[in-house]
């Protein structure tokens, strides 16, 4: 059924409207809560070692090639992601920059604090794990409705500028991310399969439940 869901609920404490300066306390509560456990799924599919999300294995290459944590240089990449948003004439809301610096936070939190399972099926349960908590965090983080990430913002953005499908788009800027940081170094394995073809229905599935919890 939820794999059936084709707009973002509505619930109380979403925002009306993206470019919302003063939203609600629940509004800004359940966003960082989404993007809290948005990068905790995402750190948690690296301390796998099964694999990691398109993105997450271009900020491993970088950290193998220039140093810093994985978690920093996914927050540089989301600023230099939003230096791209002002030719595309896409609008920065509240929950464009949380997203940038929360999801980099809990990244480097998982990796300080959270051990690698030593054998290979724990580390594969581990890594589905991770892909349903990005899920999670994903529809709560949507539904809450306070700008788009730094990724979807440019993904819209080139998609209006293009005219291309946004699925051709955003499958573009994946596969150019994964390949770039498989080039320098990052791991590309089960778990980025698990990602790739998991994440959909797992924030529909996240989706689903909110609004069934909310309205």
């Amino acid at each position: 059924m939820f794999l059936k869901i084709k707009n973002i609920p509505k619930v109380y404490w979403s925002s009306n409207k993206p470019l919302n300066l003063k939203p609600k306390i629940s509004t800004f509560f359940y966003l960082c809560f989404g993007l809290v456990l948005f990068g905790l799924g995402e750190g948690l599919l690296i301390v796998s070692a099964s694999g990691a999300s398109p993105w997450s294995v271009l900020a491993q290459g970088l950290f193998l090639n220039i140093g810093f944590s994985v978690g920093l240089i996914t927050i540089f990449i989301s600023f230099l992601i939003l230096l791209l948003w002002f030719p595309l004439k896409q609008k920065i809301g509240i929950g464009t920059i949380l997203n940038a610096l929360i999801i980099g936070l809990m990244i480097d939190v998982c990796l300080r604090y959270v051990a690698t399972p030593e054998s290979y099926i724990n580390q594969i349960i581990l890594g589905a794990v991770a892909v349903v908590t990005v899920g999670l965090g994903g529809g709560i983080y949507l539904v809450a409705n306070l700008g788009a990430g730094p990724r979807d913002g440019l993904m819209i953005g080139l998609q209006k500028k293009t005219n291309l499908p946004i699925a051709l788009v955003r499958g573009a800027l994946e596969i150019t991310a994964m390949s770039v940081g498989w080039y320098l170094g990052g791991t590309v394995g089960v778990g980025t399969l698990l990602f790739a073809f998991g994440i959909g229905p797992c924030v529909a599935l996240s989706l689903f439940l909110v609004n069934r919890l909310f309205n």
